[in-house]
């Protein structure tokens, strides 16, 4: 695998949209919701529905907890392909351009063959610019402790380092949202993650858009059989607070 195949995508709508301002001792939360699907007939029919949800809690001016949950769907000659659960808690805490993230994950996957995957981590990251529409670029670097468990019995207790770029942009109605992740083991940096994931939007409303999203993933170790990459292309539609 290359890194060409990383060429950004996005998760959180709510990122989307200029924030709204924040005041001390005071709680907002914001939701976000998309639905997207793809289908194709021909050589091979393949269906796939996907669903993603996030609620951010915010706190006072320093203090961020988004939750974040999605479901995938896919079928390949009427076969059951992809059924995959993703659920993440990220608070963090953030002052100036400085964050601070803590992550706990759980993820559940028929494509890759895992029953039960478990992550808890935390680390700093840094935002290299940031305005008051929600644009931003930023790192981030945590230190992450994971178990899997396999569907053939087999588990695997690794540490590893996980980098993620994060590019929001907003132009008119336009929004694009990228989210590169890669996540070396920290004993074997042959054994290794790599996810992307990017969404453009087209606003139609100021709750609703049309979006298009891109998801690469690769785990270059799997049970065998499995594959070890996995590439999605969906257009869908969004909700999303203020």
């Amino acid at each position: 695998m290359t890194f060409r195949y990383l060429l950004l995508p996005a998760v959180l709508l709510g990122a989307f949209r200029p924030a709204r301002a924040q005041q001390a001792d005071t709680t907002l939360i914001r939701y976000s919701g998309q639905l997207a699907g793809q289908y194709s007939a021909g050589g091979v029919s393949r269906t796939l529905f996907s669903t993603s949800h996030s609620a951010t809690i915010l706190r006072g001016l320093h203090f961020g907890a988004p939750l974040t949950g999605s479901f995938l769907f896919g079928k390949q000659d009427k076969l059951l392909k992809e059924r995959e659960w993703t659920f993440n808690a990220t608070p963090y805490y953030w002052k100036g351009r400085f964050r601070f993230y803590g992550i706990g994950g759980y993820e559940r996957s028929n494509l890759r063959g895992i029953t039960n995957r478990y992550q808890l981590g935390l680390g700093p990251g840094w935002a290299f610019y940031a305005d008051s529409l929600g644009r931003e670029v930023a790192v981030s670097n945590l230190f992450l402790r994971e178990a899997t468990y396999f569907q053939n019995g087999t588990e695997r207790l690794v540490s590893r380092s996980s980098t993620r770029l994060k590019l929001v942009y907003s132009y008119r109605v336009f929004s694009l949202n990228s989210t590169t992740l890669y996540q070396p083991n920290l004993r074997n940096a042959a054994d290794y993650r790599a996810t992307q994931l990017t969404t453009l939007a087209l606003r139609f409303s100021p709750r609703f858009a049309l979006t298009g999203t891109y998801t690469y993933t690769f785990e270059s170790r799997v049970l065998e059989g499995k594959p070890t990459d996995n590439t999605n292309v969906t257009v869908g539609v969004a909700f999303s607070t203020k």
